[in-house]
């Protein structure tokens, strides 16, 4: 989980909302632009956002993602946002060697791209209207675009999964228009996270794997693979992606990081 944390001195006036959705919240603090273009593309970004629950959540029987994997459409008669995201977790997999899975327990469920790659889409579609300084925050995994205010970078505080309310790093965005925060692990949801070998639960010796990137869609994706891999293999896996930082909490309390991960904290 992580918090935009932003210095209210000399930031332009904020637009914030809170939506739920796609069984949790997004929290969107836009900065800058024109009131007008912002609020329109601010209405639009929500819309996208449902609009993506309606054709991927695995919970509603009537869904396209269902009826695709019940085999009652193809993958040419769904949104095309279907083939999108289709395709995008057929390229995780590559990349991962499979440890990325767009199934689980045997059915297509690309749920663990789908909300990182949604607040991705919706960020990027309030900068196009003109923001100056976008954060969405889409249950914890946030995509920061721009800046809060002159010379002021954005800051995502990681929450510590060993110390319920405490926080593990900061992680800035000085120096960079894009970045992303996005946590695996088991202090939220439990052992949501499969090993794709196995096809059950993965058991690591890992509470939360945090990596930080340009994009969200893959921040998402490769924290989720690592956290499956465990300490060692994640770590090393982590390492080899470039533009790729990231913090590893073991369970025994231990603080594993990429060798970059210092040049992003504060």
């Amino acid at each position: 989980m992580a918090d935009t944390v932003a210095d209210p001195a000399e930031a332009p006036a904020a637009v914030r909302h809170a939506e739920e959705v796609m069984g949790t919240v997004f929290s969107f603090d836009v900065r800058g632009g024109e009131p007008g273009a912002v609020a329109a593309a601010l209405q639009e970004a929500v819309a996208r956002l449902h609009r993506v629950n309606e054709v991927f959540s695995t919970y509603r029987e009537d869904s396209e993602l269902s009826r695709l994997a019940r085999g009652e459409l193809t993958v040419e008669e769904c949104d095309p946002l279907v083939a999108e995201v289709l395709a995008l977790g057929a390229e995780a997999e590559r990349t991962s060697e499979g440890w990325f899975s767009l199934r689980y327990e045997g059915r297509l469920d690309p749920t663990g791209i789908v909300k990182g790659w949604a607040a991705e889409r919706a960020a990027r579609l309030l900068a196009a209207a003109g923001a100056s300084g976008v954060s969405v925050n889409g249950g914890g995994d946030v995509q920061l675009l721009g800046t809060p205010g002159p010379q002021r970078p954005w800051r995502v505080g990681v929450s510590d999964p060993l110390r319920p309310g405490g926080l593990a790093a900061v992680i800035s965005a000085g120096g960079t228009d894009e970045l992303a925060v996005a946590t695996s692990g088991t202090a939220e949801r439990g052992a949501h996270i499969v090993d794709p070998r196995t096809g059950r639960s993965a058991v690591t010796d890992l509470v939360a794997v945090t990596v930080v990137a340009p994009s969200l869609t893959w921040a998402d994706c490769w924290a989720t693979a690592a956290f499956a891999m465990g300490s060692r293999e994640g770590l090393a896996w982590l390492e080899s992606l470039p533009g790729v930082e990231a913090l590893l909490i073991t369970a025994g309390d231990e603080v594993r990081c990429t060798g970059g991960l210092a040049g992003r904290l504060g």
